[in-house]
């Protein structure tokens, strides 16, 4: 089961898809007015299971726009959760290697501010890379949806687009390599958690001028760190009251070589989610 925005009538609701059918879900009922509302409550699963019969009155057409499924929510990031990341970061970074290398091992996670909600791209946005950086990367994650109870209620796809060469000048400079217009995706639909814990497959491909320019896969089975630990520490010190998403690090790293261009499209593939995809905007 998926929840999802889109853009209706009467501007911006929550939407459901089950049984390969998709309904309003805005429609039934006020703690589905936003995503804020929605992740507010105590158990925004059963809130969601509990609407399904009255949803099927509200069905939508066959073509809508989808917009990110995030609303007034901050967007976190966890850093080097898996081995090819760690060794990616300690190559672009050789006179500061040891610092990632320490903190893939450490009980203390990476954890940081990727996104407020308003930079926050959504399927078919163009993405940007900044104009001060020569090597820029998308970084295909997992993404938690989290309630303000601190609930893993479903996840997301993402893209946490990076600029390598200013990381890679200094780690103190991550902020500016992670932070800025247009430097993260998520979407297309949340799929609900439906207590199974189970592996799940990342794909990415960057096409250019209609062919591929990089591919690659993982598998969530490679994660140094489960996603209920990386929740457990941004819940540690840290309140969200309208929800809270969280990518979960990247395992595929293109090669040194090859750095994003204007005009490139990015998909990002997850088992269960759907392809969040993006074109790479020119700069103005």
């Amino acid at each position: 089961m998926h929840v999802f925005r889109f853009i209706s009538n009467q501007g911006a609701h929550l939407g459901v898809q089950f049984d390969r059918r998709r309904y309003d879900l805005t429609a039934t009922a006020p703690e589905f007015r936003n995503m804020a509302a929605w992740l507010g409550q105590t158990d925004p699963i059963r809130c969601v299971h509990n609407a399904l019969a009255t949803a099927r009155r509200f069905p939508l057409p066959g073509h809508f726009i989808l917009l990110p499924p995030i609303d007034n929510q901050e967007v976190w990031a966890s850093g080097v959760t898996y081995l090819r990341s760690k060794t990616a970061r300690m190559e672009e970074s050789k006179e500061s290697a040891d610092i990632y290398d320490r903190v893939y091992d450490a009980e203390r996670p990476e954890l940081f501010f990727k996104a407020s909600p308003s930079r926050v791209r959504g399927p078919g946005m163009p993405i940007r890379i900044r104009r001060d950086s020569t090597w820029n990367v998308p970084e295909p994650e997992l993404v938690l949806v989290m309630s303000s109870h601190g609930e893993i209620i479903g996840a997301t796809a993402g893209n946490d687009v990076s600029s390598r060469s200013i990381e890679g000048d200094n780690p103190l400079y991550l902020p500016q390599a992670k932070i800025y217009e247009g430097s993260c995706a998520v979407g297309p639909m949340i799929e609900l958690n439906d207590g199974e814990n189970r592996d799940r497959t990342i794909q990415l491909s960057i096409m250019r001028g209609g062919a591929v320019a990089f591919s690659g896969d993982i598998s969530t089975s490679q994660m140094r760190r489960r996603p209920e630990e990386l929740a457990n520490w941004l819940f540690r010190e840290l309140s969200f009251p309208s929800g809270v998403f969280l990518f979960t690090g990247t395992g595929i790293v293109p090669p040194s070589e090859f750095t994003l261009s204007a005009g490139d499209v990015v998909r990002i593939t997850i088992e269960g989610i759907g392809t969040l995809e993006n074109p790479v905007a020119h700069n103005a």
